[in-house]
């Protein structure tokens, strides 16, 4: 895998800039690990409003843990999940999770947390469904891995300031940041969840430079 040209000021400048303009985040929503892997499968071309009502949907029906919704029809668990969109694609995407969960781990997140970081996301990668974005929401937001999230607002902040081409591999941007700082999960974490607010209230497709708290950078 080759490396992006970058260096630690240019990323530890702009995570600076997004933090003192945001403040801190607070992610992931979530009460249980549990509860955040299944929003991070749902929030798959979705926005988190939408998600948080099919788990509210999941929550009022006493389903929101790995044996309810391991049991439960396909039928019933996508008319529950239907608020966060291509409901009958995510509930298989779920039972496949949830089938992975019961064989390897008794159906607890938790026993997933003594697993080296590489061998899990291979398994997790392994799971139909689960591509590196959502393996890695999963590693970093519940499971406390320090992996960082790449996402199309992180990427499109990246390439817009000129610290990645526009043909950089998901891998090739994860690499900027696990290659110029430290190992650290509240860092990975922090930092994911500020580029996400730049590229929603600044960095858009048509972006607003003019009031980003990154216009320095340009």
């Amino acid at each position: 895998m080759k490396k992006i040209k970058s260096n630690k000021k240019n990323l530890t400048d702009i995570y600076n800039a997004l933090f003192n303009f945001f403040g801190p985040q607070h992610w992931w929503p979530g009460e249980t690990p549990f509860e955040i892997a299944v929003g991070a499968i749902l929030t798959q071309n979705t926005n988190w409003g939408n998600v948080e009502k099919a788990i509210n949907n999941l929550k009022k029906q006493k389903a929101l843990n790995a044996r309810a919704l391991h049991e439960m029809p396909h039928k019933e668990l996508a008319a529950l999940i239907k608020p966060a969109g291509y409901f009958n694609i995510k509930a298989k995407r779920l039972k496949h999770f949830l089938a992975f969960l019961s064989d390897h781990y008794g159906g607890r997140v938790e026993r997933m947390r003594g697993e080296d970081v590489h061998a899990l996301r291979h398994q997790l990668l392994e799971v139909n469904g689960i591509g590196p974005e959502t393996a890695d929401s999963i590693l970093l937001y519940a499971l406390d891995k320090p992996v960082f999230v790449i996402d199309a607002y992180t990427k499109r902040v990246l390439t817009r300031h000129k610290l990645a081409p526009e043909k950089a591999t998901y891998h090739e941007l994860q690499g900027l940041f696990h290659n110029n700082l430290p190992a650290d999960v509240k860092l990975f974490n922090e930092y994911h969840a500020l580029f996400v607010m730049a590229g929603k209230h600044y960095c858009k497709p048509k972006p607003r430079c003019e009031e980003c708290p990154l216009r320095v950078f340009k």
